[in-house]
């Protein structure tokens, strides 16, 4: 059994077209399709089954496949530890991070590992909070930062990197925008824009507003920061995000307000796998987000 031979099937299996993994290969389709059957003569066993000018894998590809998938990436990983071991400071890192860590603390940091580090490459991931947690721990990328921190996981090892506050993103011509602080019961009888139900942040709002006494009025959905502000710019609702999420939210449609009574907080963090060593890259950019985090702490 080769590694061309297991490259050549994930390939095929990916796309169930021979051709397709062919063409995207780069090489002849008699070469994949040679391969692909003296792979299932060793293993004694059919891989795909054909369904007109496509392949579907059989049940028992199926389940060589899921397996191939985990080996290709513990071959992968080791030698990314190899190549990393004779330079350390060069290697790519893969980041997961959530759509509300985006405007500001993502490239916050890595500018300033870039200006330390900067033959050190990176593969950024934008997802939703479970999928970032699946994707550490499936070795889809390398390490994450997530808010909040989740501390429930027993394959993943979680640092808080710092706490912040959810406040209200009120429209500029709302009453409310012209104070500088309200209690959560103030927008009891407001329409809420939120992200869909799934969502962590979806969670944060619902949890938070039935803590001081109410289920919000969730009128509207957005999935995406930029179409949450949207909507309140136009008067749609109201919403709460947390600090990181307001980047430069426009104040001349939009107003922030504190929220006071009861104070809502999130946990900011970065993830990575527990019983997986780091890369010799990823553990400089590991170490340096957290000293990085512990400065801005002491000055804070």
């Amino acid at each position: 059994m080769e590694l061309r031979q297991l490259r050549y099937f994930m390939e095929v299996a990916e796309r169930e077209h021979v051709s397709e993994a062919a063409a995207n290969l780069h090489v002849a389709q008699s070469a994949i399709s040679r391969q692909i059957a003296n792979l299932e003569a060793e293993l004694g066993v059919a891989l795909f089954e054909r369904e007109g000018r496509n392949v579907k894998l059989t049940q028992i590809g199926r389940i060589f496949f899921t397996h191939t998938t985990t080996a290709m990436k513990a071959i992968e990983h080791a030698k990314k530890q190899i190549d990393e071991h004779l330079d350390p400071e060069r290697g790519t890192i893969k980041i997961g991070f959530p759509t509300s860590l985006a405007s500001h603390l993502l490239p916050t940091v890595i500018s300033e590992f870039k200006q330390k580090y900067p033959k050190v490459a990176f593969q950024l991931r934008q997802g939703s909070y479970n999928f970032l947690i699946d994707a550490v721990k499936n070795r889809d990328i390398d390490l994450a930062f997530l808010g909040p921190v989740p501390t429930d996981q027993v394959d993943i090892k979680s640092d808080i990197l710092f706490t912040e506050n959810l406040s209200a993103l009120v429209p500029a011509s709302h009453p409310l925008a012209e104070r500088s602080s309200l209690d959560l019961r103030d927008l009891r009888k407001e329409a809420f824009v939120l992200f869909p139900k799934g969502y962590i942040l979806h969670k944060l709002v619902i949890d938070g507003c039935k803590q001081a006494g109410f289920q919000p009025n969730v009128t509207s959905e957005g999935e995406d920061l930029d179409a949450i502000k949207g909507l309140v710019s136009a008067g749609i609702g109201i919403t709460l995000l947390p600090e990181s999420a307001f980047g430069e939210a426009n104040s001349r449609y939009t107003k922030k307000v504190i929220i006071n009574n009861p104070p809502l907080k999130r946990t900011v963090g970065i993830i990575i796998p527990k019983h997986r060593n780091l890369a010799p890259s990823e553990q400089v950019f590991y170490h340096f987000v957290k000293e990085f985090f512990s400065m801005l702490q002491q000055f804070q």
